[in-house]
């Protein structure tokens, strides 16, 4: 194990005479998952890859903030206007989000409902930019058909910054990649198997050619595919000449790995430079490299499922107690709802529907870590308040409990937008 100069550690592979920054040793991967969603032998190891990361972020830090102003109707465009029209650099700088017409004040908050509004607009398949990756798959991928919107490539440009934007500034997405796509990020090999998450069907077609002597079964294969682009069939040789290039058992595992590149790169080379050339102009891609993309998932979007008990035992109060009647009922309530309503309730109170890596102990405020609070303020015909700016919900004391569920459903289901304090 060696450091680079800038203290990233790193590893040498004595065996394939090369470095890495993943752990080359046998069992090095095994074991339980922790709370991190790696091997709980190297959680530490992540929350040190997580520090250097937000340490080269810091240290790269502008001074003063970079304004953006925009509308909740047209949310997409004034987002991207704005992103573009500023130089890489100044979005490093502190972000003071307005929503026109709301008068709240950013201290992170604002912030981060804007990170989640705007990433459900952007990757939103509806505008042909992504696509799900399959019927049973909701992560995103390249729409190869992207090219219907001729300025599809700026456009992969600004995602690439807003991304970039992101993980920068510790914020969240609402829909994330498939993981092919954080390995392509992460410049890592794609192999057949990243296929089996995406395209199963295409992935057991490719494992049954592998596994039977294709010449026995009579199979006439040539280094060329078929697919089909917005309603029209095209075709595509693998290599110079391949419609004429049989496939046999010895140039087979030639033909899987070219049908394996090709899956991954039909019709979204031009897309992904662009995006990624928007995203190292804010992030250099290098800082990403010693995450791998199951990390870089969980950093870009946070833990997706709620752990009650983590929630209760991280939460704090003012003017009321852990025995106080509102509370046993407020814990009741959450328990109660399914993941999506506790996924509204806690974008209602912190401004996103995510946990960082570390669950709600690792929630951030306005100057730092926050945790969950809950405080007494007003009076039982009250509806509650949220201050997402430091993860606060103010809840009246009504006198029962199901006065607390009807005005609490009331409040995440029906209220939007700032206001000050």
């Amino acid at each position: 194990m060696r450091f680079t100069p800038d203290g990233v550690r790193y590893f040498v592979d004595h065996n394939t005479r090369s470095t890495t920054f993943q752990d080359p040793r046998p069992g090095a991967t095994k074991g339980p998952k922790g709370a991190y969603g790696v091997p709980i032998a190297y959680e530490r190891s992540f929350r040190w890859k997580l520090g250097q990361f937000r340490y080269l972020c810091q240290s790269n830090a502008l001074p003063q903030h970079v304004k953006i102003t925009v509308s909740r109707q047209t949310l997409f465009e004034d987002s991207f206007q704005q992103i573009m029209r500023y130089q890489p650099y100044d979005l490093r700088r502190r972000l003071y989000i307005i929503f026109k017409g709301e008068e709240g004040l950013d201290y992170g908050g604002v912030a981060r409902e804007w990170f989640f509004l705007l990433s459900h607009e952007v990757l939103n398949p509806m505008y042909c930019l992504f696509e799900y990756a399959n019927n049973n798959n909701y992560c995103l991928q390249i729409n190869p058909a992207s090219g219907v919107n001729p300025d599809h490539l700026l456009y992969f440009k600004f995602i690439g910054r807003f991304i970039a934007m992101a993980l920068y500034h510790g914020k969240f997405i609402d829909s994330g990649f498939t993981l092919p796509f954080y390995k392509r990020m992460l410049s890592k090999k794609l192999t057949m198997k990243d296929l089996e998450t995406i395209d199963p069907e295409y992935y057991n077609s490719l494992v049954w050619i592998k596994d039977n002597n294709i010449e026995e079964c009579e199979l006439e294969l040539f280094f060329t595919v078929d697919f089909e682009l917005l309603g029209k069939i095209e075709s595509h040789e693998l290599k110079p000449n391949g419609a004429d290039v049989q496939v046999c058992q010895e140039n087979k595992e030639e033909y899987l790995r070219l049908m394996t590149d090709w899956r991954f790169t039909r019709g979204v080379e031009e897309q992904t430079k662009a995006f990624l050339d928007g995203f190292n102009e804010v992030v250099p891609l290098q800082w990403l490299h010693y995450f791998d993309e199951r990390e870089l998932e969980l950093m870009l979007c946070g833990m997706q499922d709620f752990d009650i008990d983590d929630w209760q035992r991280n939460t704090i109060y003012r003017h009321y107690t852990r025995t106080s009647k509102q509370i046993v009922w407020f814990w009741q309530y959450v328990r109660e709802l399914d993941n999506e309503k506790r996924a509204r309730l806690l974008q209602f109170v912190t401004g996103t529907c995510r946990l960082p890596v570390g669950g709600f102990a690792e929630l951030m405020g306005s100057n730092g870590p926050q945790k969950y609070c809950i405080e007494k303020v007003g009076k039982e015909t009250w509806l509650p308040r949220s201050h997402t700016c430091f993860n606060r919900l103010d809840l009246p004391p009504y006198k029962s409990y199901e006065q607390l569920k009807e005005k609490m459903n009331f409040a995440i289901e029906e209220t939007e937008g700032f206001f000050q304090e």
